[in-house]
């Protein structure tokens, strides 16, 4: 009787600190997913575009938002990216701390 006792009291602690462990971030494992594929989706149009694939750009992906950072070739380039990322489903924001890249 006491071991059932005492596993149902280590059960509703353990249950108790997991739950908690989800939202130490504020995020939850859809907010995860959703960045992660936005962080595909934007990469991905970075690599096929014809003028930014060979660049050296960075995509941060948090809560839906994206941070584009590095540099670019000319200012047609960066609007281009800058304006397929912002078409991609979920998107929030487009920050674009893209530097033109002199030749």
């Amino acid at each position: 009787m006491k071991n059932a006792i005492f596993m149902t009291v280590l059960m509703v602690f353990g249950l108790a600190m997991f739950s908690g462990c989800a939202t130490l971030t504020g995020e939850t494992a859809g907010d995860k997913i959703d960045d992660s594929s936005i962080y595909t989706q934007a990469t991905a149009i970075i690599v096929n575009d014809p003028d930014a694939h060979f660049l050296k750009i960075e995509v941060t992906v948090t809560k839906n938002e994206v941070v584009l950072t590095g540099f670019v070739n000319s200012p047609a380039t960066e609007n281009r990216i800058v304006s397929k990322i912002r078409a991609i489903n979920g998107v929030k924001t487009v920050k674009s701390l893209l530097k033109i890249e002199k030749k």
